[in-house]
C-alpha cells in the first residue's frame, strides 16, 4: 500500500501564488507518474499537470504558463508551483501517483487539498 500526504492549499487573492506538495510513502517500489487533479463544486475533476518519472510534463490547458510541476524522486514527493491564480482556479486538489510493485501499476490519491482563490 501506498499513501499519499498532501500539503500547502490554504486562501490566496487574485494573483498570488501557492505551493503544493505531496509525499508518497508506505511499501514503494517504483512510482511511474505522478500529477495532480482538481475539482471545483458541480464540475468533473480535471487534470490539472503531471508527471513522469523522467520526461516531459503535460498541463491542463487552463494552467499552462502558470502552474509548474516538478518532483523530487528520492523523496518519492511531486510539488506543484502556482503562480497567478485565479478565482476560477480554485477547487480541491488531488495528488496521484502511479506505483509500480513489479507485477502491477496501481494508481493511488491522495486525500485532496482546499485552494480557495479570492477576487
Amino acid at each position: 500500500q501506498v499513501q499519499l500526504v498532501e500539503s500547502g492549499g490554504g486562501l490566496v487573492q487574485a494573483g498570488g501564488s501557492l505551493r503544493l506538495s505531496c509525499a508518497a510513502s508506505g511499501s514503494i517500489f517504483i512510482i511511474n507518474g505522478m500529477g495532480w487533479y482538481r475539482q471545483a463544486p458541480g464540475k468533473e475533476r480535471e487534470l490539472v499537470a503531471g508527471i513522469p518519472r523522467a520526461g516531459s510534463s503535460d498541463y491542463g490547458d487552463s494552467v499552462k504558463g502558470r502552474f509548474t510541476i516538478s518532483r523530487d524522486n528520492a523523496k518519492n514527493t511531486v510539488y506543484l508551483q502556482m503562480n497567478s491564480l485565479k478565482p476560477e482556479d480554485t477547487a480541491v486538489y488531488y495528488c496521484y501517483c502511479k506505483h509500480n510493485d513489479g507485477e502491477h501499476q496501481v494508481l493511488y490519491w491522495g486525500q485532496g487539498t482546499q485552494v480557495t482563490v479570492s477576487s
